[in-house]
């Protein structure tokens, strides 16, 4: 477990389409997985952000992330929201109208100090199909790194903690 930062809180919302946390815990990507588990998915997307150890030549050390909670766990059910409407059933494989592109999802991402080869974020995706379980999970990896309200905070070796600055955490 991390240490606490004072300037975020830990947080949960759960929708009928999806499952958003900011933790300071460690992320259980196998956890994640099977809560977006059902016997109607053919395939289960999921994709595992973790802190790597150099950016543009420099030894990363840790990443720190914050985050405005409420608001960062409304954005993300938003970004469910909009993906459950918007991915569509692939042409090759036609289901019957009554069966969603998408059955579950879950986003989990950490706050706090995240060491280098650990998770900072986990997204797992339901479906009946693979095509729209990899196009959903990308969208929504691109679209919580664009809009929702959480920094991040890169350590790198060989400078001074102070030195670091607070970064969106969109892609660069």
């Amino acid at each position: 477990m991390s240490l606490r930062s004072s300037a975020s809180t830990e947080g949960r919302l759960e929708t009928p389409e999806g499952i958003f946390v900011l933790t300071y815990d460690a992320l259980n990507t196998e956890e994640i997985v099977v809560s977006v588990a059902d016997d109607a998915a053919g395939a289960t997307a999921v994709f595992i952000g973790t802190t790597r150890n150099s950016f543009k030549g420099k030894m990363v050390t840790k990443l720190e992330y914050q985050a405005y909670t409420k608001l960062a766990l409304k954005t993300m059910a938003e970004i469910i929201h909009t993906a459950h409407q918007s991915v569509t059933r692939s042409s090759h494989h036609p289901t019957p109208q009554s069966v969603p592109s998408l059955l579950h999802c879950a986003v989990h991402h950490r706050l706090g100090s995240v060491p280098v080869g650990q998770p900072s974020i986990v997204i797992a995706v339901s479906s009946p199909h693979r095509k729209e379980a990899f196009v959903a999970c990308e969208l929504i990896l691109e679209e919580v790194k664009a809009k929702a309200q959480i920094w991040k905070r890169e350590y790198y070796e060989g400078e001074a903690e102070e030195e670091a600055e607070w970064k969106s955490n969109a892609a660069p």
